[in-house]
């Protein structure tokens, strides 16, 4: 096979896996009226949104060089924050005044946490020196525990229909997680591929060494992308809390995982270095188009993990064979 018919395969065979397996469940007579729905499509969309915004930023850590464990705790934490602000304010006895907020005022805290979580991560791996792996295992701890914390326990409910909005409202006949990740889509392609930070990303991926000897302020760098991981691991929160109209103390539990398949399924290599954002939404698309197939055709939940499991497997085994030609 020709080196220029290996870059073909490997550039477009994230388009060629979904359109295969759209074409499958089309076929199949007890789904495909289902499945081939308008109705159908829109839910889809719906349900990739949330790990579209988790995976734009995993896309932004692994192209980096690093890896982000925590996500899924950090969504939970920001989720949770978002609906405490809202229901209950926060009271500040010190001062013997309660602070009330508003719906924009809880989202703006919401992603503001999941950013200072983001960025602890960056501040503790470029100071300490720590794995990435190490450092965000610890976060997934820690984020976890804060929001069994702030919750007592229990779900957050009742949030308000200007909260719920941006979960399951419309606008101009599409779902409104579909609109904002589709504009957070936009706005990380425009980034990695036109600004200075997209450039240091892959240069600091493809070769950290060199990119320091080039004069590059690795911690920055760094710190930034953990920083910009959590914030959209809070948008994603901010989703699916105002979608459920609840936020759970164990909301998030095995995200981390759909995302970083979704990114390694669309094309960027787990060294770090190779890939993008457009990638990463053919991989959320080809994980939601699988999980929608597996629950129309009625498969467990059990045997719909360890399908999920052997497609990640799959897909890392082709991003190593692909690497080493």
């Amino acid at each position: 096979m020709s080196p220029q018919t290996k870059d073909f395969l490997a550039r477009f065979q994230s388009v060629a896996a979904l359109l295969l397996m759209v074409v499958a469940l089309s076929l199949m007579p007890q789904i495909s009226g289902t499945f081939l729905s308008q109705e159908n499509g829109l839910n889809v969309l719906r349900q990739i949104s949330v790990n579209l915004c988790l995976s734009i930023g995993m896309t932004l850590v692994i192209l980096s060089g690093g890896i982000d464990l925590s996500v899924g705790s950090v969504l939970a934490f920001s989720g949770a924050v978002a609906a405490g602000l809202l229901k209950n304010g926060i009271m500040l006895p010190a001062f013997g005044v309660a602070l009330q907020f508003t719906t924009f005022g809880a989202l703006v805290a919401g992603l503001a946490v999941g950013a200072a979580l983001g960025w602890f991560n960056g501040w503790v791996i470029t100071r300490f020196k720590l794995p990435p792996f190490v450092a965000t295992l610890g976060m997934l701890s820690i984020a976890r525990g804060l929001t069994q914390l702030w919750t007592k326990g229990f779900p957050i409910t009742d949030l308000g229909p200007d909260f719920a909005f941006i979960g399951t409202g419309h606008w101009l006949g599409l779902p409104m997680p579909v609109w904002i990740a589709s504009l957070l889509v936009a706005v990380f392609v425009l980034i990695t591929r036109k600004t200075r930070l997209g450039r240091y990303l892959y240069a600091i991926g493809g070769n950290e060494r060199a990119a320091q000897l080039s004069g590059l302020n690795l911690r920055a760098i760094k710190v930034t992308v953990y920083a910009l991981g959590g914030a959209l691991a809070g948008i994603a929160g901010l989703l699916l809390t105002a979608r459920l109209d609840s936020a759970t103390p164990n909301a998030g539990i095995g995200y981390e995982l759909d995302s970083i398949a979704a990114v390694v399924i669309g094309g960027t290599s787990l060294s770090g270095g190779r890939g993008s954002v457009l990638g990463t939404v053919l991989g959320c698309l080809i994980i939601g188009v699988l999980n929608n197939g597996l629950v129309l055709m009625e498969v467990s939940p059990f045997w719909q993990q360890i399908i999920k499991g052997f497609v990640i497997l799959a897909a890392v085994a082709l991003d190593k064979m692909n690497a080493k030609e």
